[in-house]
């Protein structure tokens, strides 16, 4: 274990219509960076499933590489999930954003019986594995329940999606602003963020306090 702990954070694209939601991301950074921690930035290197323009909503006739796109959020400081190796790292984390649910895996189109990105998959258990937390932030827990068909989330409180969780084999609990859902068993800690309709002081303290908790777990 290096000297920091070291987390490692899966993008899924650059914007919150159809890749990773940028407020959640950065400020997911921010916290692990205030809190004594060290990061490293990875994502699938596939197209991404659509591109929406974010000034209209309306879906773009371009493609865009899911890998390319988040390299915008980590200032190019950014790997492929293919070269993740989980042994270098303490926790996973997953910030939210469309692009969750739309490109590392199809819980926006198939819900629970969704198909994951196998770089996806394979990170997640890979750490599960180890014993490792793992952290899950927005509409993330999703696909967390999805790969390990169990385990306590939040969403915040949509009742279609936490049904949803709870077929995949999960328990939804619910949570607020800035608050977290903790399974200790299986060290997962997720937070609603905007899932709920929040401001981006609290998205900070849903961040604050996920990375909080997972360095907890790591200590």
């Amino acid at each position: 274990m290096s000297a920091k702990p070291a987390f490692a954070v899966v993008l899924s694209g650059s914007g919150v219509y159809d890749g990773t939601e940028i407020h959640e991301a950065v400020l997911t950074l921010l916290a692990i960076d205030r809190l004594g921690g060290s990061y490293a930035c990875f994502a699938p290197d596939i197209p991404q499933h659509h591109v929406i323009n974010h000034l209209t909503g309306q879906e773009s006739p371009e493609t865009r590489n899911v890998l390319a796109e988040s390299a915008r959020i980590a200032r190019g400081k950014i790997e492929p999930l293919t070269a993740f190796e989980p042994g270098k790292f303490d926790a996973l984390v997953f910030p939210g954003g469309f692009g969750a649910a739309k490109n590392l895996c199809g819980f926006a189109f198939d819900g629970p019986t969704c198909k994951v990105d196998p770089d996806v998959e394979k990170a997640v258990l890979a750490m599960h594995g180890a014993g490792k937390p793992i952290g899950a932030l927005c509409i993330a827990p999703a696909l967390i329940a999805r790969i390990l068909k169990t385990g306590e989330v939040t969403i915040g409180n949509d009742q279609a999606t936490a049904q949803a969780i709870e077929k995949m084999g999960a328990k939804h609990t619910v949570r607020t602003h800035g608050e977290v859902a903790v399974d200790d068993k299986l060290k997962l800690v997720t937070s609603p963020c905007y899932m709920l309709d929040a401001s981006i002081s609290q998205i900070a303290q849903g961040a604050e306090n996920t990375i909080r908790t997972l360095l907890g777990m790591i200590r």
